[in-house]
């Protein structure tokens, strides 16, 4: 197993960094194809749900008026590892910022409305900074 399991170290060393870029979420049919790669895709019995920059929705047609900034956490958290989501979800919750969490095999990273993007940034930051003084 690779990654942090203990979720004091992870939530210390979160290191969260927001994306300059502008996403899009959207739903298409599985056999859809793009011009460019979609940030991700997953299949659904409903549809493939991607998440595409916003310029690269435009040139497929799939713009969408929700516009979400990435922010991704730079720890290498470990698959199995428990408590991390809930933590994160727990402080944005207090913020009343949605998230839509993406993990990915080294990181997690956490979709917010774009509009909240920099408060989001600072509440993670804010979580970590707390850990360490516990």
């Amino acid at each position: 197993m690779t990654g942090e399991r203990d979720l004091q170290k992870l939530i210390v060393s979160m290191e969260p960094t927001l994306d300059a870029e502008a996403y899009v979420f959207a739903s298409v049919p599985a056999d859809f194809s793009f011009a460019e790669t979609p940030l991700m895709r997953f299949r659904e019995d409903e549809g493939d749900t991607v998440i595409l920059s916003l310029s690269a929705a435009n040139r497929a047609g799939l713009s969408d008026d929700r516009r979400f900034k990435r922010i991704t956490l730079n720890v290498h958290s470990c698959l199995e590892a428990v408590g991390l989501t809930a933590a994160f979800a727990e402080k944005l919750t207090a913020h009343d910022i949605s998230a839509n969490v993406v993990a990915g095999f080294y990181h997690d990273h956490i979709f917010v409305p774009i509009q909240d993007a920099e408060a989001a940034l600072a509440a993670l930051r804010s979580l970590s900074r707390d850990a360490a003084s516990d």
